[in-house]
C-alpha cells in the first residue's frame, strides 16, 4: 500500500530522490563528518531505520539512497550494505558508489547491475576529482549505455570540482549523458547554475536548496530546467523528510508540477513501474 503526503487536502505520492545511508558502526561519525565538512549540524543519523521511519512520518514511500566512497576500497563494501538494505527495505532504491581510481571499470559496473543497483552517486568535493576531468568520460559513457543515470553532488562555492561549469563541459561532449544534478543544479551556486547548466537528459533535486533559497529563486531555477526535470530531494540525514515537504509546498507550485517533481519524473527516470511489476511476478 503506497503512502502519500497531503497539501490542501490534495494527495499526493512522493518519492525521495536524494537520501544517505550508513552501517550502523559508522553511521554516527559518518554524519557527523558531513556536518562538519558544511559547517551544519545534522538534524538526524544516517542510518536506514531512520530514515524509514521519518520518511513514513511525511508520507514518502520511495528513496533513492546512497552513500559516498572516499577511498577506492571502500567501494565494494558499499555496494553491498546498499544491496542488503534495499532488500531489507522494500521502498529503497539503491544507487552504487564509484571512485575514480577504480581499475577495471567493466568488472565493476558488472558487479554493480548484479546488485540490482540502478545508478551512481558521485561526490567529486568529498572524492577529490574535477566533474571535467578526461578520464572519467569512459565511465560516464559507459555507465550511461548500461542505463545508469548519475547522481553528481554539484556546486560549492568554496571549491570548484563539482562547479555547473563543470558539469556542463562534459555536457557538451557527451549530450546524451543522463544525470541528475543536485542541489538544483549547484549548492550555493544556484544562480550560475541557472545561467550555465543545461541539457535534455539533465534532471535536478530539490535537495539541500530550499531551506537557503527564497521562493521567487527556487521558483526560477524549477522554469530553467523545467517541471519534467526537477525531482523532490531531502538529502536525509541533513534535513528532516517533513520539514522539506513544507518547504517544497511553499513554492507554492501548481497540483500538475507537484505531482511531477514529488514523483512522476522519478518514476519514470527510474523505471518503477517495472521494477514494481517485476516484485509482483512468480519470479521476481
Amino acid at each position: 500500500m503506497s503512502l502519500s503526503v497531503t497539501h490542501r487536502g490534495i494527495f499526493y505520492r512522493a518519492a525521495d530522490t536524494h537520501a544517505h545511508i550508513y552501517p550502523g558502526k559508522i553511521a554516527e561519525k559518518a554524519t557527523v563528518s558531513v556536518g562538519d565538512f558544511y559547517h551544519m549540524d545534522m538534524l538526524n543519523v544516517g542510518l536506514p531505520h531512520v530514515l524509514a521511519e521519518q520518511g513514513k512520518a511525511a508520507g514518502i514511500d520511495r528513496f533513492l539512497v546512497c552513500s559516498v566512497a572516499t577511498k577506492v576500497e571502500q567501494v565494494r563494501s558499499i555496494n553491498e550494505f546498499i544491496e542488503k538494505k534495499c532488500g531489507e527495505y522494500p521502498q529503497f532504491i539503491g544507487l552504487a558508489a564509484w571512485h575514480q581510481e577504480i581499475e577495471d571499470m567493466t568488472a565493476e559496473l558488472d558487479d554493480i547491475q548484479r546488485r540490482g543497483l540502478k545508478g551512481i552517486k558521485l561526490h567529486p568535493d568529498f572524492q577529490k576529482f574535477f566533474i571535467d576531468d578526461e578520464k572519467m568520460f569512459s565511465f560516464y559513457k559507459e555507465a550511461d549505455r548500461r542505463g545508469l543515470p548519475i547522481l553528481f553532488h554539484m556546486g560549492d562555492s568554496r571549491m570548484d570540482f563539482s562547479s555547473p561549469r563543470r558539469l556542463m563541459n562534459v555536457l557538451e561532449k557527451l549530450p546524451e549523458l543522463t544525470c541528475i544534478a543536485a542541489h538544483l543544479g549547484g549548492y550555493t551556486e544556484w544562480e550560475e547554475a541557472r545561467r550555465i547548466l543545461r541539457g535534455t537528459n539533465v534532471y535536478v533535486d530539490t535537495s539541500s536548496s530550499l531551506f537557503a533559497l527564497t521562493k521567487e529563486e527556487a521558483r526560477k531555477s524549477i522554469e530553467h530546467f523545467g517541471v519534467e526535470h526537477t525531482m523532490f530531494g531531502t538529502d536525509f540525514p541533513m534535513w528532516n523528510p517533513v520539514k522539506e515537504v513544507e518547504r517544497f509546498f511553499a513554492l507554492e507550485l501548481s497540483e500538475e508540477e507537484n505531482r511531477h517533481i514529488l514523483y512522476d519524473n522519478f518514476a519514470r527516470l527510474f523505471h518503477l513501474e517495472e521494477m514494481e511489476q517485476e516484485k509482483d511476478s512468480p519470479n521476481g
